[in-house]
């Protein structure tokens, strides 16, 4: 049996394990801290805008189970703020215990608080990837999720410092790009100042640091909007945002906030005394990150180059997703890639072609384009998602955005695509 060690337990490497666990290896999910999911524990939004196309497009092709997990813990459906429709809040306090035990129960072996630090190879293949405690685990392919956030060096040298965010680097160690350990150069995503890296989209706030009109509105709408003060408008912070569908000027005049059980701040930070002066914000309080009064992670510092099928270029057995493998955003680009490159970790195994998805699907086409862009100067400088920004307006010009199911599963079926991620290869 073929032997997938996938490193990373984010949602993209979750989706690997599996995608590639129904394919017929045997799974080892590689994680350094003690909790899957890593930014799904603070995001949430799932669905919005061209999201619900792509996430109905993955269930067709047959690798709906997190989706399902999202589905089933959602707070608030088909909510609307600015730019934005029909988004599903899941509630982030709910989601990694259950899909901890979906993988479990799929016999997939899950080793947390497990950072890889380093690789050992053969000419171009991988044998196994070395622990930060000196032993290895060794495979017969490799996927790397591990994102592109971290170390903290990152965060001090392309941000604020570190704020002490999901991630905790300071308690389980830097991100290792697996990657460049064997050999090859990353990526870096760039701002429009061509500095490098970009700050994360959001803040959490403790729900019942806010007052209780606030709270109320969250549990029956999901979203409240808040107009600021002209002099607390900063339009200019919207440039450093990871987030392009959220670097909008609307974010920028308003405090936005998204219940997904802690209270989502669509900013990447904002000053904990200017926020306090808010009517219903006088008690607020930052959960993740916790210095979000000042700064926020740092991405986009670690991509790896790949063709469409996911391999990394200049090695025989690893692929790649998430972050990972492109300037993607979100939790549906993280399981979009993931899924592909678990299902051809095993066809990769077996010598067998590798599936490209093709671009008549919205999972092929972002993966295709956002891989043509990160060729190009201006490229780097933007960020691929499904629900906003350059590649949202692509998806309505090209015919693709849709959210009638009907018609995204007769698209998957005109391509003899359907289930394929259920498929037993060995």
């Amino acid at each position: 049996m073929a032997k997938v060690v996938v490193i990373g337990g984010g949602w993209a490497g979750c989706a690997a394990a599996v995608t590639a666990r129904k394919a017929g290896a045997e799974v080892v999910v590689l994680e350094k801290t003690d909790l899957l999911l890593g930014l799904g524990n603070v995001g949430g939004i799932m669905r919005n805008n061209g999201r619900f196309t792509a996430a109905e497009e993955i269930i067709a092709l047959g690798a709906g189970e997190l989706l399902a997990i999202t589905d089933w813990a959602t707070r608030h459906k088909n909510v609307n703020f600015p730019r934005h429709k029909h988004a599903f809040l899941y509630d982030v306090t709910k989601v990694e215990p259950l899909v901890r035990k979906k993988l479990a129960g799929m016999e997939i072996t899950i080793k947390l608080e497990t950072r890889a630090v380093d690789v050992k190879k053969e000419g171009a293949s991988l044998k196994s990837i070395v622990l930060a405690d000196g032993s290895t685990v060794e495979g017969d392919v490799f996927i790397e999720a591990t994102g592109s956030t971290g170390p903290m060096g990152n965060c001090l040298r392309y941000g604020n410092g570190c704020a002490m965010c999901i991630l905790r680097c300071p308690s389980y160690g830097p991100r290792i790009s697996i990657s460049q350990r064997a050999g090859v150069e990353d990526l870096l995503g760039q701002r429009g100042d061509e500095s490098y890296g970009a700050y994360s989209g959001s803040c959490k706030l403790a729900k019942h640091s806010l007052s209780k009109e606030i709270m109320e509105k969250l549990d029956r709408e999901g979203v409240v909007i808040i107009p600021l003060p002209a002099e607390d408008i900063n339009v200019g912070k919207l440039d450093y945002k990871v987030c392009q569908q959220y670097a909008l000027r609307e974010f920028a005049e308003n405090l936005i906030l998204l219940d997904t059980g802690y209270v989502k701040l669509m900013s990447s930070y904002y000053p904990l005394e200017k926020l306090r002066k808010i009517s219903g914000f006088e008690f607020a309080r930052y959960d993740d990150p916790y210095s979000g009064g000042k700064g926020n992670s740092i991405r986009y510092l670690s991509m790896a180059p790949r063709n469409n099928a996911l391999k990394v270029e200049g090695l025989q057995n690893l692929l790649c997703a998430g972050e990972k493998a492109g300037l993607f955003v979100g939790h549906t680009e993280a399981i979009t890639t993931g899924s592909l490159a678990g299902h051809n970790s095993v066809r990769l195994y077996l010598g067998m072609p590798l599936l490209e998805l093709p671009r008549g699907l919205v999972l092929g086409d972002l993966i295709a384009f956002a891989n043509e862009r990160i060729k190009t100067p201006e490229g780097l400088k933007n960020r691929y998602t499904f629900s906003g920004g350059q590649y949202f307006q692509r998806m309505i010009v090209q015919g693709l955005y849709t959210i009638d199911v009907e018609a995204i599963e007769k698209r998957v079926e005109r391509m003899g695509l359907t289930d394929i991620f259920n498929e037993k290869i060995i």
